[in-house]
């Protein structure tokens, strides 16, 4: 069985998310009653739209990194962890032992709270799974304990079910995205936290007015408020701040227009390529609310999906260019943080793109809270590097020439994986059930009261 799993997740870490989330929405759509023609049109839409947006990811990745590489380089800082992104991180977590099982684990634990109607999530996102074994993978390197992680693997997949729960009507409202949830690893790890911090803004003189959503920076500033234009700027200062160099003026001059014109691209290509993978995920979202009406009496269901549906909002973009430079200015500046950012730069809009419907779309909500997001990433990051370290060398991970430790901030600086891994690390099977039972306490809670809640994390009020 163990073999046939790996055999399975070595297939599946192949043909990657641009093929195996086709492949999957074909066939819900068909388990769903959509048409045949319909289902697979919907699956191919899906597939092309995600090269899409990994193509713009990848335009983003590429400016971003040479940008971050030239402003690391001129502090003369000595990171000694080195950010080997997020596909690296994916490809150990499903190297791992943990992956080995986390696709069969996940599905089980998703198939138990949607029969006890603790969920109404239906996660098809099966490639992100990998976050969920990623955290596994740690606490095995932690513990040597391989029941333990898959324990811990397992409440993560819950944890996350629970925040696309909770997330999931502010999601819809905000993004226009009607029967959606996001059950994503990392994405939603930072709810819990937004939250707060953003109850804390509503009380503070100046801010808690402040109207900032690029509605807002479109009619006070007219053109310039744009988001092709935002991101002209952006670009435009943030290659000023990378590549200026009195010395060589031709080529610093060049390096600033092309990394302003990239970043414009992004902010007007990356909403085009979400606007694709929405019209081919809405047959699916269709074809689901249609069979839960038929079959279960009515009952709501959410199609969980993957957070890179969310991240071509102007605010999520806008906000996550500001934060680079931000980012790379903490990790210089923090005293403790070994942390060197550089290849997962591009996964701020993931990271962001679930607090947008927290702060109503408030571009500096977003930043204030994302930078105390960072701030404490790296101090995660820096605690959990000689694990990942660990895992990585358990799971055959080539390391990059001259590293002595690596991390990423997708999952290397995920909060969540760290309370999970803490608690775990400390108490063994007790932590991860003093985990699971805080989970269920605080879904009590929420039933309780689910409209405030879901209010606070972006629903309307009405």
């Amino acid at each position: 069985m163990a073999t046939f799993f790996a055999s399975l997740q070595d297939v599946l870490s192949a043909l990657g998310a641009t093929v195996v989330l086709p492949i999957i929405i074909f066939l819900l759509g068909l388990i769903l009653g959509a048409k045949p023609g319909r289902a697979f049109r919907s699956g191919v839409t899906i597939g092309v739209a995600f090269v899409g947006i990994n193509l713009v990811i990848g335009l983003m990745w590429t400016n971003l990194s040479n940008a971050a590489q030239a402003i690391v380089g001129r502090t003369g800082a000595n990171l000694t962890v080195v950010d080997v992104g997020w596909p690296s991180a994916a490809a150990i977590a499903f190297a791992s032992t943990v992956g080995t099982y986390i696709i069969p684990i996940a599905i089980l634990v998703n198939i138990v709270m949607l029969a006890l109607n603790a969920t109404k999530t239906l996660n098809v996102d099966v490639w992100n799974f990998w976050h969920f074994a990623f955290t596994g993978a740690l606490v095995v390197a932690a513990t040597g304990n391989l029941l333990l992680g898959l324990a811990a693997a397992a409440v993560n997949a819950a944890i996350v079910l629970f925040l696309g729960d909770w997330t999931a009507r502010g999601i819809q409202s905000f993004f226009n995205m009607p029967g959606l949830s996001i059950p994503h690893g990392f994405s939603a790890a930072y709810v819990p936290l937004a939250i707060p911090l953003n109850w804390v803004l509503d009380k503070i003189p100046g801010l808690k007015d402040l109207e900032a959503d690029p509605e807002t920076i479109r009619k006070r500033f007219g053109v310039i408020g744009e988001p092709v234009i935002l991101g002209l700027v952006i670009g435009l200062i943030l290659g000023l701040i990378a590549f200026f160099d009195a010395a060589d003026i031709r080529t610093s001059v060049i390096n600033i227009l092309q990394t302003g014109i990239n970043l414009s691209a992004v902010m007007l290509l990356l909403p085009r390529m979400v606007g694709i993978l929405m019209e081919g995920l809405l047959p699916l979202s269709e074809a689901a609310r249609e069979f839960m009406q038929k079959r279960y009496a009515g009952r709501e269901i959410y199609v969980g999906l993957d957070s890179a549906i969310l991240i071509g909002h102007p605010a999520a973009i806008a906000a996550s260019l500001i934060l680079v430079p931000i980012a790379i200015l903490l990790a210089v500046i923090l005293p403790g943080n070994k942390v060197l950012p550089f290849a997962d730069l591009a996964v701020f809009p993931f990271m962001v793109c679930m607090i947008a419907p927290i702060t109503r779309g408030n571009v500096v909500r977003i930043i204030i809270i994302g930078t105390i997001v960072i701030a404490l990433g790296f101090y995660v990051g820096t605690a959990m590097a000689p694990l990942c370290t660990t895992a990585a060398i358990d799971a055959k991970f080539d390391m990059p020439a001259g590293a002595t430790q690596i991390s990423s901030i997708c999952d290397g600086m995920n909060l969540l994986t760290f309370v999970i891994l803490s608690a775990s690390r400390a108490l063994g099977f007790i932590g991860v059930l003093v985990v699971l039972a805080v989970l269920i306490a605080v879904f009590l809670l929420y039933r309780r009261n689910a409209k405030a809640w879901e209010v606070a994390a972006g629903a309307p009020s009405e």
